[in-house]
């Protein structure tokens, strides 16, 4: 994509569904809180991902600044919603795919960029250009007009959408987005339709262990809400008719209450969104309703996260090493 294209797609941004309209090549920031320059935080080697991603090597993420939406529980908010990190140059970002790549990444890990993709999409081209033979794998929330997605159809490989919910009410109050549920819906159909499951067997050259790797293909993430089974139990029914045997499903049980550092009004009004379920961790009843859920379902490709009640994993951006150091290895901090 050449440069007067993307400065185009900036001047007036309809690149989101929320098509805001602001002027980001002139320095303007949308709703996303960006304007036309990419921002990231960190790069590092992941290893908390599913397994087909993270294989033995680690997925190679990169964390982009800024986001399309306002998850009110979002455990990565001083990134996408307070602005932390640097500006990337494409010379930047084709390095940092690079040693993600000589660090033994399975592939590039593209995380929270849907605010960000003509830009990308002249990024990856250079980075393949450049010699970076590994997949890359868009990780968002899906909330993404299907006519901007279109612009990464031959670039990227592996897509790691969200789906939060269907419910329009409980979107409005916890992600700031009424129409959540029906883009969605349209965004992870268009990744399904063009993007059909390719996996590959590979073994450690160490341990001759063997794991299953996915090439292309689309894993949907469903994060359960404490307190919420019902959304889970309807969101599981429409991938059910929709996914099932087309994409892989994730359901995660992880959430946590995030320790939020912030002002006492930004606190208030994060405070009137969380009252929309129960903040807290999951529980050991509802963990077990969730496997007789999965049961039910019978989904023919779907990973469960085991019920874990260790807080320590959240991330702290504002630190050198974000993360557990069993849950990633950075490469790149800015």
């Amino acid at each position: 994509m050449d440069s007067k294209k993307i400065s185009d797609l900036y001047t007036n941004c309809t690149q989101c569904p929320r098509r805001c309209g602001a002027n980001r090549v002139a320095g303007g920031r949308g709703f996303c809180g960006e304007n036309a320059e990419l921002r990231a935080a960190v790069a590092c080697l992941h290893f908390g991902e599913e397994p087909p991603l993270t294989v033995f090597g680690g997925s190679g993420a990169i964390f982009f600044t800024g986001c399309t939406l306002r998850c009110a529980f979002c455990q990565n908010y001083q990134i996408s919603q307070r602005g932390l990190g640097g500006a990337i140059s494409k010379s930047d970002f084709t390095k940092i795919c690079l040693d993600l790549q000589n660090a033994g990444a399975e592939n590039i890990n593209l995380v929270t960029p849907s605010h960000h993709i003509p830009i990308l999409a002249e990024f990856i081209c250079e980075a393949k250009s450049a010699g970076c033979a590994l997949p890359f794998c868009w990780n968002s929330s899906a909330y993404e007009n299907v006519e901007s997605l279109e612009l990464l159809k031959d670039l990227v490989d592996i897509w790691l959408p969200d789906f939060k919910t269907l419910d329009d009410d409980f979107s409005r109050q916890v992600f700031f987005a009424e129409d959540y549920p029906e883009v969605a819906k349209k965004s992870i159909s268009w990744m399904i339709k063009n993007f059909p499951l390719k996996m590959e067997n590979v073994s450690s050259e160490k341990s001759g262990e063997k794991k299953e790797k996915i090439l292309r293909g689309v894993i949907v993430r469903h994060l359960f809400l404490p307190g919420r089974f019902e959304d889970t139990a309807n969101t599981l029914a429409w991938l059910k008719e929709n996914a099932d045997g087309k994409a892989m499903i994730s359901l995660m049980s992880q959430y946590t209450p995030v320790p939020f550092k912030e002002s006492a009004q930004e606190s208030l009004r994060r405070k009137s969104a969380l009252d929309a379920f129960e903040n807290r961790l999951v529980s050991k009843t509802e963990d077990g309703d969730l496997r007789d859920l999965i049961a039910a379902y019978d989904f023919e490709n779907l990973f469960y996260q085991e019920l874990n009640c260790d807080t320590a994993w959240l991330p702290d951006f504002s630190k050198r090493e974000p993360f557990k150091s069993a849950l990633a290895k950075v490469l790149w901090h800015r």
